[in-house]
């Protein structure tokens, strides 16, 4: 059965959609997956077994400049063409992965009205399927899926069949990533914060590994050192050199990022911090032994903004890490240490 899987963005995302991936290639074992996925996450579905060719779209960088792009963007609609599908599914319901659809070949489906984050996406589908809210997002691609290629929908614990894909083993030295970086202003864990978990990890005998994907995270990374030269930086990595340092450690340690989904789908022990999010919606997803979310409890979080907008007083920005203090953060973490 061939299918052609439209899941583009962001980082967390896409690696939701990978249990579901799970799901389906269990059910039909000659189900073969061609993904179109934004360029910059392309190196995940690659590590899926059900996934035969990844066909990476750049809507991102063609958006800013159209006409530049254009012998870029028809390459891309002939690669959509080539090929015919059993079915094509939306799993972003989005009216951008709508659109992509109609220049497919095959029977195109995806969420219906009321299921969509934007509803006239739906008007693109010759099948659609109501999926609940009010769940995490792996939860709602497994119903999808399910749905989808006519099966029951599961009840197990995800597996994001990605794991196995990596020849590693544990560092000699007892490894710990801090998971710093993040695009929400409302989502970053206080600097001060960050160098006084990583002096109490180095002085109990761990490596703190920091990665780092930008300028600004690069020089975040370079405070937090200072408290320790058992704090490293790492140098800038791909998603697969990424996957490989998490699975080298033994805990990560992360605000509300894709990195911190990464290291969930790997079954790695994380604690994962979460202030103007919700982790029942969108948070790390794994066996319920290695995922330690911890909530900010204050008067205006979850507020779901990219912005803070608390003008009370406050000793910590964003106010509700407040909340989230070290010593509450380390004590999460010595449950897998």
């Amino acid at each position: 059965m061939r299918v052609l899987l439209l899941k583009t963005s962001s980082l967390g995302d896409v690696i939701h959609t990978l249990p579901a991936l799970t799901d389906a290639r269990t059910q039909i074992p000659d189900l073969q997956i061609d993904w179109v996925v934004e360029e910059g996450f392309a190196e995940i579905p690659a590590w899926h077994p059900a996934v035969r060719r990844v066909i990476p779209v750049a809507l991102r960088r063609w958006r800013k400049r159209p006409w530049h792009y254009w012998e870029e963007w028809r390459d891309f609609r002939q690669q959509l063409r080539a090929e015919s599908y059993n079915l094509v599914l939306d799993a972003q319901g989005l009216i951008k992965s709508a659109l992509l659809s109609l220049y497919c070949h095959g029977t195109r489906a995806g969420l219906n009205r009321a299921s969509c984050r934007e509803p006239l996406a739906a008007w693109c589908y010759q099948k659609s399927y109501a999926v609940p809210w009010q769940q995490h997002a792996v939860q709602r691609l497994r119903q999808l899926f399910a749905q989808a290629f006519d099966y029951p929908s599961p009840d197990t614990e995800p597996d994001y069949g990605i794991a196995n894909q990596f020849n590693v083993s544990h560092s000699l030295h007892p490894t710990l990533v801090f998971l710093h970086g993040t695009t929400w202003q409302t989502k970053h864990w206080p600097v001060s914060y960050w160098k006084t978990l990583a002096k109490l990890a180095a002085d109990a005998g761990y490596l703190v590994q920091l990665p780092w994907g930008s300028t600004e995270e690069r020089e975040r990374a370079e405070v937090i050192a200072t408290v320790d030269s058992n704090v490293k930086i790492l140098p800038r990595l791909d998603l697969n050199g990424m996957a490989t340092t998490l699975l080298q450690a033994k805990m990560a340690v992360g605000v509300d990022t894709g990195l911190a989904h990464l290291a969930a789908a790997l079954n790695l022990p994380t604690v994962t911090l979460y202030g103007s999010t919700r982790p029942d919606w969108t948070g790390t997803y794994g066996g319920e032994s290695s995922q330690t979310h911890l909530q900010a409890k204050f008067a205006c979080a979850p507020c779901l903004n990219k912005q803070c907008h608390y003008h009370g007083k406050h000793d910590v920005f964003p106010a509700c890490y407040s909340d989230l203090s070290v010593e509450r953060v380390w004590m999460a973490m010595q449950v897998n240490l």
